[in-house]
This record gives structure tokens, C-alpha cells and sequence, in this order.
């Protein structure tokens, strides 16, 4: 099952290119950066939560343990995803990269991580 979830995850790469498509190209002239970065991450949570919803229904996961471990292997993909990402192609220092995990100054991306990790657990729960 974890190989079809680590291949699965690609989808969620793909929802969050699109989701920063829509940010750049719709909204982002109309708020804030600041702002911008809060509606993306809770569009993007939306979306990849209606994702993992419906890869629940397809392949069902067995125990608890392998909902957590689908969940913690898609927080650490899309953890390295965003690093490399935003270093090796956007170009950002690696001491720029955490700020979008800082709560405390309004950045919400390490809850969306969080979301992330405990979507499969959650609707494993859901539909068990």
C-alpha cells in the first residue's frame, strides 16, 4: 500500500502547482502577500483533503499504523519537495526556507503540513 501512496502523492504535487497558479494568476494582485499565502494554504489544505478523502475510498488503508505511516511518509515527501523546490528552483537561501513554518508571524504552511501527515489517519478513522 505504501507504494501506491508515495505514487499517489505526485497528485498532491500537482494540486499544489495548480492551487499556486490560481494564487498568482487570479488573487495575489488583490491581497497581501501575507494574506495570499494564508488563502492559498487553506485552498490548497482543502484540496488535498478531498484528495486523500477520495484515495481512501480506492485504496483502503488496513490498521491505524498504516494510515500514521502513509501520513508521515507524505509529510516528509512534501517537506523535501518544498526545500528543493524552493532552493534549487525558486533560489531562496536555505536560512529563507523555514519562515513559512513560523505561526507566531501568521505563516500557516507547517499546519498545512501537519494536515498533510494526519489526513490519512483521520479518514482512515472516518470510514473504519
Amino acid at each position: 500500500m505504501y507504494g501506491k501512496y508515495s505514487m499517489a502523492w505526485f497528485g498532491i504535487v500537482v494540486l499544489g502547482l495548480r492551487n499556486a497558479t490560481v494564487h498568482q494568476t487570479v488573487y495575489a494582485k488583490y491581497v497581501s502577500e501575507w494574506a495570499g499565502h494564508q488563502i492559498s494554504t487553506l485552498t490548497f489544505a482543502g484540496l488535498s483533503g478531498l484528495y486523500a478523502w477520495a484515495l481512501s475510498g480506492f485504496w483502503k488503508l488496513t490498521s491505524p499504523g498504516e494510515a500514521i505511516g502513509v501520513g508521515l511518509m507524505w509529510m516528509v515527501l512534501t517537506i523535501v519537495f518544498e526545500f528543493a523546490l524552493g532552493r534549487y528552483v525558486v533560489g531562496d537561501s536555505w536560512s529563507k526556507l523555514p519562515g513559512d513554518y513560523n505561526v507566531l508571524e501568521g505563516r500557516v504552511w507547517g499546519l498545512f503540513i501537519l494536515w498533510v501527515g494526519l489526513a490519512p489517519y483521520i479518514f482512515f478513522r472516518i470510514k473504519a
